[in-house]
C-alpha cells in the first residue's frame, strides 16, 4: 500500500476513533450481559430461553464475560437475545498519527545516537538546536514513508 493511501486511512480512522475515546465507557462491575438484563428486568431463565440455552449457560456467559474468557461470537448472540448492538473496537490511547510519529522519533533517536557519537568523536557534533530539527525533520519523512522497518 502506498505511504499516501497510509496516511488517509490513518486520518480516517484516526477522525471515527476519536468519537469512541470520548465516550471512556466503563465496564460495569457485573458485566454488561447481567447489566443489561437485570435492567431489563429479565431473569437468566429468560435470557436462556431466548438463546436456546440452559438458564446454568447464562450464569457460565456471565462469569466468562467477566474473566474476558466469553467469545465475540457469543457477546454478538446474546446482544441480539437483549435486543442490543454489540460494539467491539480497539481505541488507540493517543491519536494513530501521534502513535507512528512517536514510534518514528524511537527509531530515528537510535540512530541518531549512533551518528550523533560518530561526529562527536570526529570534532563534527550537532548543537542541540541543530539536533533537534534534524530529528523533527527526519521524523516528517519517516512518517510519509512509513517503511517497514518502522515497525520491527
Amino acid at each position: 500500500m502506498q505511504a499516501r493511501h497510509k496516511l488517509i486511512i490513518r486520518q480516517q480512522l484516526d477522525t471515527t476513533l476519536a468519537s469512541l475515546k470520548a465516550t471512556n465507557t466503563q465496564v460495569p462491575v457485573k458485566g454488561w450481559i447481567r447489566a443489561i438484563r437485570e435492567a431489563l428486568g429479565m431473569s437468566g431463565r429468560q435470557l436462556a430461553q431466548r438463546l436456546k440455552v440452559s438458564q446454568p449457560r447464562i450464569t457460565r456467559l456471565e462469569q466468562d464475560e467477566l474473566t474476558g474468557s466469553v467469545t465475540l461470537k457469543t457477546m454478538q448472540q446474546v446482544a441480539e437475545a437483549l435486543d442490543c448492538t454489540f460494539v467491539y473496537a480497539l481505541v488507540p490511547r493517543t491519536s494513530l498519527e501521534e502513535t507512528v510519529r512517536g514510534q518514528a522519533r524511537l527509531v530515528l533517536q537510535e540512530r541518531m545516537g549512533r551518528v550523533a557519537h560518530s561526529m562527536l568523536l570526529e570534532a563534527q557534533s550537532l548543537s542541540a538546536e541543530e539536533q533537534q530539527r534534524s530529528l523533527e525533520a527526519a521524523i516528517d519523512e519517516l512518517v510519509r514513508e512509513m517503511p517497514r522497518e518502522l515497525w520491527a
